[in-house]
């Protein structure tokens, strides 16, 4: 484990704006000639993600808390487990910097607002022992937290879908649930050491580039 690499990780509400970030990080880290590897979660394509894919269409409850912050923790965790096994660990231990979208934080996003507020501690505690300790995932290196106000990200959701509501999985479709995902996820980021980057500006989105500026700037300093 002495010559691991570096484990990026890009987190943020649905419609935060992630994605097109991730692939400028991606896309710097190649200009710079650094061994990068990049991973997208939950790995949609893949067996392992198919108590996950249920989930999101609805097949347990068409209500996120129909399915319980520990059980939809563990259908997530074990698609990482395989993809690490599968894809990535061997690029990890020997070095490389592996830049995720999404990742073990996403659970502390989007579950953890299933428990009650004062066990939300717990939650964390639970959640990365069991991802980190029993399952032995790589620990992120830096975690950056693109917060985008819901009201914001629910009208970049519908431009991406081009106003099809009907595209929307169990939780894109639901704003109150995501409303308190957003609330968990700041509470998650002061409790664990995430760097968050502010994604608005007086009732809008920053523009891209702004963005990108300042997570150069994070991971030029952390890293």
């Amino acid at each position: 484990m002495a010559d691991k690499g570096k484990l990026i990780v890009l987190e943020g509400i649905d419609g935060s704006g992630k994605s097109a970030q991730y692939r400028r990080l991606k896309a710097r880290f190649e200009r710079e000639g650094i061994d990068c590897r990049t991973i997208v979660f939950p790995r949609y394509d893949q067996e392992s993600s198919a108590l996950i894919r249920m989930y999101l269409e609805g097949r347990f409850g068409k209500d996120p808390e129909d399915v319980g912050a520990c059980a939809a923790s563990i259908f997530y965790a074990v698609d990482r487990y395989a993809s690490f096994l599968r894809f990535w660990r061997k690029d990890y231990l020997s070095g490389a910097t592996i830049v995720a979208d999404r990742y073990t934080t996403s659970n502390a996003v989007y579950q953890m607002e299933k428990t009650p507020r004062e066990d939300w501690n717990k939650y964390l505690a639970w959640l990365q022992d069991y991802e980190y300790g029993k399952l032995q995932l790589p620990r992120p290196d830096l975690v950056l937290f693109l917060d985008m106000p819901t009201e914001i990200s629910q009208r970049l959701l519908s431009g991406r879908y081009a106003g099809d509501e009907r595209k929307k999985d169990l939780h894109e479709s639901n704003v109150e649930f995501l409303t308190r995902c957003r609330r968990t996820a700041l509470y998650a980021a002061e409790a664990m050491g995430w760097h968050t980057v502010s994604c608005s500006q007086e009732g809008a989105p920053r523009k891209i580039e702004d963005i990108q500026r300042d997570i150069r700037e994070i991971v030029s300093q952390k890293l």
